[in-house]
């Protein structure tokens, strides 16, 4: 919106860091601060992307579908979680401790302040100690509080436990790319004065939200839950080495890890390896090079496989035609995505779609 100031009510103080005119407004700011910056009466100002694309891509987790369990436990007892397809599962052990042993992996032991994440959603027990049996999770009775939050009670007349639980879902391709390099189980013990801090105050925010549900909690909520599991993936990418080979470091890189941000960001663009190499300042062979070593496959077949990742995920979510589907992916003809989409999959286009809806 236009700001229309009187010729006449021009400030023209020397020493004043602002001058308006009829139709526009000017900030001259001191010389260190990087000369002048005008903003037009249109008000556009274009808004920058990530310059991190790491950071980009934990963005683009967006969790969804979230449900929390504050589990009261008295020894002795044993829980058994059931798969959830699609879906993270996290606890924090907010008193006591317990074992963690999930399918086709060693048990690990839980003390308070850990947290702990299935990243692929496998079954796994949580119990007070190895020796006890576990009870299925959906044959132990739950007070619901809310339909997003739940409060278990179970065991015996023993030590305390308390954990809080949560299941996610999460939707976007690149999230799921991310998702998929993780290890079955990720293990925070070791929070800094800090973070531990922050991690009980968090936990206590969404305790508050899902009990009371007031408008506006479920989107708190879900996004209180993308932060718990963001820190935990980004403690893993720091401290573990195998987080610094393959995808994760090529998004890491200066000049690939651009790239593949724009690949995510657009990828119905026309992109071509030319075109992704002067995004990003590099010779053509040397970006080709480069991309292939870090990646593990070329430019064009890499670019290839997101679009068809993106037309599954789009199919499975959305009612988009095929038609609308080879146009935002950059295929020109209905019939030339579904070739392409065939090569991928074995299978049509139409016929995901078919079971995703049967």
């Amino acid at each position: 919106m236009g700001i229309n100031i009187p010729q006449s009510n021009r400030i023209n103080n020397h020493d004043s860091s602002i001058k308006l005119y009829p139709s526009s407004i000017v900030y001259r700011l001191p010389a260190n601060l990087h000369g002048n910056i005008q903003i037009m009466k249109t008000g556009k100002r274009p808004i920058p992307d990530f310059s991190d694309p790491l950071g980009e891509t934990l963005h683009l987790l967006r969790l969804s579908g979230s449900l929390y369990c504050r589990s009261e436990l008295n020894a002795p007892w044993g829980v058994e979680m059931p798969p959830f397809e699609d879906c993270m599962m996290f606890h924090v052990v907010t008193q006591g401790h317990c074992w963690l042993q999930v399918e086709g992996d060693e048990p690990r032991l839980l003390q308070q302040g850990s947290l702990a994440l299935i990243p692929h959603g496998n079954g796994h027990t949580v119990r007070s100690s190895m020796t006890e049996s576990a009870v299925p999770l959906f044959d132990i009775p739950v007070e619901q509080v809310s339909d997003r939050y739940e409060i278990m009670r179970h065991g015996g007349n023993g030590v305390l436990t308390q954990l809080t639980c949560g299941v996610v879902r999460f939707d976007h391709i690149a999230g799921q790319q991310l998702i998929s390099l993780l290890p079955s189980v990720l293990q925070i013990d070791s929070w800094a004065d800090e973070e531990s801090s922050w991690l009980q105050s968090t936990l206590r925010l969404i305790s508050n939200e899902a009990k009371a549900l007031k408008p506006g909690g479920e989107t708190v909520i879900t996004h209180l839950a993308d932060i718990l599991i963001i820190q935990a993936i980004r403690s893993w990418i720091d401290c573990l080495p195998s987080a610094h080979r393959g995808w994760l470091a090529a998004l890491r890189d200066r000049q690939v890890g651009r790239a593949l941000a724009m690949i995510h960001r657009s990828p119905g663009k026309d992109w071509t390896v030319a075109t992704l190499a002067k995004q990003v300042g590099m010779s053509r062979s040397g970006f080709s090079a480069r991309f292939t070593n870090l990646v593990g496959e070329s430019v064009m077949h890499y670019l290839t496989d997101w679009r068809m990742r993106s037309a599954r995920a789009q199919l499975q979510q959305s009612s988009a035609t095929l038609a609308v589907l080879a146009d935002r992916l950059g295929y020109k003809s209905e019939a030339a995505f579904s070739r392409a989409f065939k090569r991928v999959y074995g299978t049509s286009p139409g016929s995901i779609r078919q079971n995703a809806s049967s």
